[in-house]
C-alpha cells in the first residue's frame, strides 16, 4: 500500500513539474520579446535626426547616412571650394605654396595628372618666380548635380564650367581662360588633410574642405567622353 501511494504521489507531481516547467519557458518568452521590442525603439532612435552643435554655437540636426553617402550640395560645394583653392593664388600666397597644401583633396593618381597642367597655368618669369602684381582667381559659374558613378558605391561626377583669370600689373582687367571640367569625387573612410602645430590660413580652408571626407580622384576636359 505505501509503494502504491509513493507512486501516486511521483504520478501527481509529474503534471505540476510540466505546467511549472511550461510556466518558465513562456516568462523566458515573454523576457526575450521584451527585449527585443526594447532593442528595436533603441535602433529607431539612433536612426532618428542627430543634433550637431557647430563651433560658432549654433546647433543644426542632421539625417544618419551611411559612410559612403554624402549630400548633393556638400559634394558641390567641396568640388567649387577645392577647385577655387587650387587656382587662387598671389606673390603671397605662391602657386606652389597653395597647390602643395590643396593637393591633399586629390588621390595620388589625380594630383600626377593634374599638376602638369597646374603648372601651364602659372606665368613665370626667368627666374621661376611670378612678376609682381600677377594674382590668380578662378570664377565658378555653375557647378552641376552630382550624377553617381554606375557601379560604383560613394562616387559621384561633377561639371564645373567657369573661368580662370589671370591678373598682372601689366593687364589689371585680367586675362580670362575657359574652365570646363568634369570632376570625379569619392567618399573616404578617414579625413585625408592634416594640420600642422601653427597652422595658416590656407592650412586651416584646405582642412575645413577635407572634413567633408572627399577626394578628387580624377579631372577631365568636358569633351572627354571616358573620365574614369
Amino acid at each position: 500500500m505505501q509503494l502504491l501511494k509513493q507512486e501516486n504521489k511521483k504520478t501527481n507531481i509529474l503534471p505540476l513539474l510540466a505546467v511549472v516547467t511550461f510556466g518558465l519557458n513562456l516568462l523566458a518568452l515573454l523576457v526575450l520579446l521584451f527585449h527585443g521590442s526594447m532593442l528595436q525603439q533603441l535602433n529607431r532612435r539612433n536612426t532618428t535626426q542627430s543634433l550637431v552643435q557647430l563651433a560658432d554655437g549654433s546647433a543644426i540636426t542632421v539625417d544618419p547616412k551611411q559612410n559612403l553617402e554624402r549630400n548633393p550640395e556638400t559634394i558641390r560645394r567641396f568640388v567649387g571650394e577645392s577647385m577655387t583653392l587650387m587656382l587662387t593664388w598671389s606673390q603671397k600666397q605662391p602657386p606652389r605654396t597653395v597647390w602643395q597644401l590643396s593637393s591633399q583633396l586629390l588621390e595620388g593618381k589625380a594630383q600626377r595628372r593634374f599638376e602638369p597642367e597646374l603648372e601651364k597655368l602659372i606665368p613665370e618669369n626667368q627666374a621661376g618666380n611670378i612678376n609682381k602684381g600677377t594674382e590668380s582667381v578662378l570664377v565658378v559659374q555653375r557647378i552641376s548635380e552630382p550624377t553617381k558613378i554606375e557601379g560604383e558605391n560613394g562616387k559621384w561626377k561633377v561639371e564645373i564650367i567657369g573661368n580662370h583669370i589671370v591678373f598682372t600689373s601689366a593687364d589689371p582687367i585680367g586675362n580670362a581662360t575657359s574652365f570646363r571640367k568634369q570632376i570625379l569625387v569619392q567618399a573616404i573612410d578617414e579625413q585625408a588633410t592634416s594640420l600642422p602645430k601653427v597652422p595658416l590660413p590656407l592650412d586651416l580652408a584646405v582642412h575645413r574642405l577635407g572634413e567633408a571626407k572627399l577626394e578628387i580622384y580624377n579631372i577631365c576636359e568636358m569633351t572627354e567622353r571616358k573620365c574614369s
